[in-house]
């Protein structure tokens, strides 16, 4: 399904490099091909036909695609209602219509009867520069159309996404910096459309989380800030660290792709991240050594009496059976009584070990009195462990996600009395993150990107 997804968005860039005749006569031998996949290929054609029907206000290219849309609209079950009624509206006898019933059987009721989409957005906003609109409802794929328009003379790429769904808000015009324009509005009653125009090529990709499509919209600037990462020449390292493998013992942690376990995995990376600090001069301690059970404030505690400079948490992610194909990536968390959706999520698995007995108004009471001061310093050095990771990996495998940096209410940082963070160094549950996991290669290029983001925090603080 993957491959399919990328052969259609290869097959939909390349559109405009053939002309409106060529593109027609390849939708229409689509459709005599039949198959869900080759009906498919058909539709978007057509789309796209239709889309350039009407910025060239070309009345035959339109009624033509207008009759492709329906037809395979219809094949693949997809609500082209609205399509239809417009192709009747600007020329009715181009399809027949049904002959009509005697007016005593007519329910006078159904004249008044539309199809209307079952999705209703809720809200939009910017988080890590990626768009993320909300809906009152799981997504399906099949409720998205991605595809993207470009005209080489006036020198403008359109990405736009079509959704079926209506909207609560008004429209609007959103804002980013390096983008020309970003429009999201209400196409027809059924169609939800995002509009990302600029006079550059992007970099756009897109997932589904639930009810939440996230837009990850990249730029030249974006891609170029990422490349200029690098670790400083020289920070201070007469400086103590130390370095919690998350988990261990009697408590295994997430259970992944393949059964790896997420206890042996992180004790392999911390320790990576161990020979790699000392032999950059820096003093070392674990909280674990091996395969053992330690209490999670036993870990702060024990920071603290090392008299530690900082305290690294390192842990690997999980997700259900439904979405281990779609979610992967790393993430950093610092200390916070934030209760937003998806660190609290993550937050709950990793505390599960210690704080059952302890209800959540008794939670929450710790983590709001307890490191205000080091939130600050906490939040730095998860950005520079974040960047430090992306910088290292991207050097040497593809398609490495971005999760961000966040705040949650994670036990494990609680007591800590010095900046403290937690790295989700991938998703166990991933087919593809879990091999890598596992890979002593992997591992050991992550510590390398974890030594340099604690090398770039102390230099710079």
């Amino acid at each position: 399904m993957f491959r399919f997804l990328i052969s259609i968005f290869i097959f939909v860039t390349s559109l405009y490099a053939l002309s409106n005749s060529e593109v027609l006569k390849r939708a229409d031998s689509y459709m005599k091909e039949g198959g869900n996949s080759n009906q498919f290929r058909a539709y978007n054609d057509y789309k796209n036909l239709y889309l350039r029907a009407i910025m060239a206000e070309d009345d035959k290219l339109r009624i033509r695609s207008l009759e492709g849309i329906v037809r395979s609209g219809k094949n693949l079950h997809i609500d082209v209602s609205q399509y239809n009624k417009e192709l009747l509206k600007i020329k009715p006898n181009i399809i027949s219509k049904p002959k009509p019933k005697p007016v005593s059987t007519i329910n006078k009721q159904n004249k008044q009867i539309k199809i209307k989409s079952s999705h209703k957005l809720k809200s939009v906003r910017w988080r890590d520069n990626k768009l993320v609109l909300k809906f009152d409802k799981k997504l399906d794929l099949k409720q998205i159309n991605y595809f993207t328009l470009h005209n080489p003379k006036k020198n403008q790429y359109k990405y736009i996404f079509d959704i079926h769904a209506s909207m609560l808000i008004k429209s609007q015009a959103l804002r980013r910096d390096g983008i020309k324009r970003i429009k999201l509005a209400q196409y027809d009653p059924n169609t939800l459309r995002l509009v990302v125009e600029n006079s550059q090529k992007l970099v756009i990709s897109f997932k589904k989380e639930l009810s939440k499509l996230i837009v990850d919209i990249q730029t030249d600037a974006d891609i170029q800030n990422r490349a200029k990462y690098v670790s400083p020449q020289r920070a201070d390292r007469d400086k103590i660290i130390v370095i919690d493998a998350g988990h261990g013992g009697k408590d295994p942690g997430a259970i992944g792709y393949r059964g790896f376990r997420e206890k042996i995995v992180v004790l392999q990376v911390a320790n990576e991240l161990r020979k790699i600090l000392r032999t950059r001069g820096y003093k070392v301690y674990m909280s674990r050594v091996n395969d053992s059970f330690v209490k999670l404030k036993k870990r702060t505690e024990y920071a603290n009496k090392k008299n530690a400079d900082i305290f690294i948490s390192i842990h690997a992610n999980s997700v259900g059976k439904r979405s281990i194909y779609k979610i992967f990536g790393i993430e950093s968390y610092f200390l916070s009584p934030s209760r937003s959706d998806r660190a609290t999520s993550v937050a709950a698995k990793e505390n599960s070990a210690d704080m059952s007995d302890m209800q959540e108004y008794e939670q929450t009471s710790f983590l709001e009195f307890l490191n205000r001061h080091k939130i600050v310093a906490s939040n730095k050095l998860a950005l520079d462990l974040q960047g430090g990771m992306l910088s290292s990996l991207n050097k040497g495998y593809k398609n490495v996600k971005d999760g961000g940096v966040r705040e949650g209410p994670f036990w494990v940082l609680v007591g800590a009395q010095m900046p403290a963070v937690l790295v989700e160094v991938g998703f166990i549950s991933n087919p593809t993150e879990a091999l890598r996991l596992v890979s002593r290669r992997y591992q050991k290029t992550i510590a390398i990107g974890l030594a340099d983001g604690i090398e770039r925090y102390f230099a710079n603080n």
